[in-house]
């Protein structure tokens, strides 16, 4: 059965994710989903959405702002797009999304049960019972505004849903799988992820069993000592719990020591100088390029292959192609188009029985692991200078425009 397992601070942003961006982030979500389908399966791809660590490290890899709550609608947004051409495919369809989009959920998997052959008033029911135990049964102060559905041919499903507190400027995420589910209103989410708001009321934790009877009773006509007997023995069930881990994603924009492991940064650099000329000769024949891309495969090979516990620290997979707003530098464009085209490559011959470029890129997630024992590197500010030094020449661009050179003017492009 699952239980709440964490949660996490997002601040609330606004603004949009620019065209440049989001098409880039449809293509390698899509890529890293096939990647993850080739090797673990698409119930293991469900079972990483349900789990808000790895979501927001998979959202910062693409180069969404590392540690917003917007990387919720964008990951969602990008998939959607991104996995539409590929449903026949994978057998994975996303429905739903943020506002008017959520709303169309119901309708999209009575489509797609039509099409495919699932149960589509079922899944329909199951939606509608996430939203509204999220919505009503737990009363944290935050109003759903968005619900991503994510389904696969046979049935099974991953809800992504989050909510806002427009006064505290804070958003919650919940995650929800199909595959732990054995009653909706008890103990169901595989993790709720948000702000510590205070006392939250959340009538589906496996403590609240008590509570749910008690207010049985009380339409029953249970007196007032009978509410008085029942609010005690949640409190005392409530001080045996043990605290859960909670993941703070804090307010700074500009990505920090304190936000990221950096010996796990110095494994995956030493793991991109000493694999990269051994396994990929012809990308290293890009000039000015090749090099820095391995090291960006390095970090999206960690998303397809790590284990939970290596996402802890979401901040460090910004380092692959930075973030829209320039934190913790411009997304280098040049880098993101060849992580892409490698990516492709390496799947496209993976579906023909060649599984040589994806066993490399699996290789430098293996060698990282080892390497961050003993690698030794650049402190993080040290790094993230190099990297806004070098942006110009890397396409550096954000929602600011295009870096520019101070000794050659303005950059002059169309990606």
């Amino acid at each position: 059965m699952a239980q709440r397992t964490g949660s996490a601070d997002l601040p609330l942003h606004n603004g949009r994710v620019p065209p440049w961006l989001g098409q880039r982030m449809a293509s390698l979500g899509a890529v890293i989903c096939q990647a993850i389908v080739h090797h673990y399966g698409r119930d293991e791809f469900l079972r990483r959405l349900a789990h808000p660590f790895w979501f927001q490290s998979f959202g910062a890899v693409m180069g969404m702002d590392w540690h917003s709550s917007g990387i919720t609608t964008s990951v969602i947004g990008a998939l959607k797009r991104g996995l539409a051409p590929l449903g026949h495919e994978l057998g994975i369809h996303v429905c739903g999304g943020r506002g008017k989009h959520s709303r169309r959920t119901p309708e999209e998997l009575m489509s797609l049960g039509e099409r495919i052959g699932f149960d589509g008033g079922a899944l329909t029911r199951a939606s509608k019972l996430v939203a509204k135990v999220d919505s009503a049964a737990v009363q944290d102060g935050f109003d759903l505004y968005l619900h991503g559905f994510f389904v696969t041919d046979d049935g099974r499903w991953t809800v992504v849903q989050q909510g806002m507190n427009g006064d505290k400027h804070q958003a919650r995420r919940y995650h929800w799988h199909s595959g732990d589910i054995i009653d909706f209103v008890d103990a169901p989410h595989s993790a709720i992820e948000g702000p510590a708001q205070g006392e939250i009321v959340n009538l589906t934790d496996k403590r609240a069993a008590g509570s749910r009877a008690a207010q049985l009773d009380l339409l029953a006509g249970l007196g007032p000592d009978g509410v008085a007997d029942q609010y005690a023995a949640l409190v005392a069930r409530q001080e045996m719990q043990p605290m859960l881990p909670h993941l703070v994603m804090p307010a700074h924009h500009d990505v920090r020591s304190s936000d990221v492991f950096v010996r796990r940064l110095h494994g995956t650099l030493a793991a991109a100088a000493q694999c990269g000329p051994t396994d990929f000769p012809e990308l290293l024949l890009t000039p000015g390029v090749g090099a820095r891309t391995v090291q960006s495969l390095a970090m999206v090979a960690e998303v397809v292959h790590g284990a939970p516990y290596r996402f802890r620290d979401p901040a460090r997979f910004s380092l692959a192609h930075g973030g829209k707003d320039r934190h913790p530098f411009p997304v280098p464009i040049k880098v993101y188009d060849e992580t892409i085209r490698v990516l492709k490559y390496a799947v496209q011959k993976a579906k023909l029985g060649r599984e040589e470029e994806l066993g490399a890129i699996r290789r430098l997630d293996e060698q990282a692991r080892r390497l961050e024992r003993t690698a030794e590197g650049p402190s993080l500010d040290a790094f993230v200078a190099g990297e806004r030094a070098a942006s110009p020449s890397y396409g550096g661009r954000s929602v600011f425009g295009w870096e520019t050179d101070p000794a050659s003017g303005p950059k002059v492009g169309s990606k």
